[in-house]
């Protein structure tokens, strides 16, 4: 199968919290307790898990740290896709909204030092 990926995958081991969700069109879904478990990161976008059920097309707010403080990025993430998987768990697709290209050095450092401690 081809690849269509913008850009590399990198495997990554973040936790994060989504506590609301929210839409373009003002539709907002608050008080979410939804724990997930970032699997990859790449300058497009990441992929993860969650027991929660979030659905595509709403976007949250996140702080992703690549190492230190220092590397952390904001962005908004926008749900792009959402597979049950046997586990119980379900898998998602979800892209960085608005994402500038000067932190790409972000990206960069963290993929020297995942291949340095290999």
């Amino acid at each position: 199968m081809e690849d269509k990926r913008r850009s590399k995958r990198l495997k990554v081991n973040l936790n994060l919290d989504v506590f609301s969700l929210f839409k373009q069109d003002n539709v907002r879904v608050d008080h979410i307790d939804a724990p997930i478990e970032v699997t990859n990161i790449s300058t497009d976008g990441i992929g993860f898990k969650s027991k929660s059920v979030l659905p595509a097309g709403y976007y949250f707010n996140a702080k992703i740290e690549l190492g230190d403080e220092s590397s952390s990025l904001y962005s908004v993430v926008k749900i792009i896709r959402q597979e049950a998987e046997s586990d119980g768990t379900y898998s998602y697709g979800a892209e960085f909204v608005g994402m500038p290209s000067v932190l790409q050095y972000i990206f960069d450092e963290y993929e020297e030092r995942e291949a340095r401690s290999m």
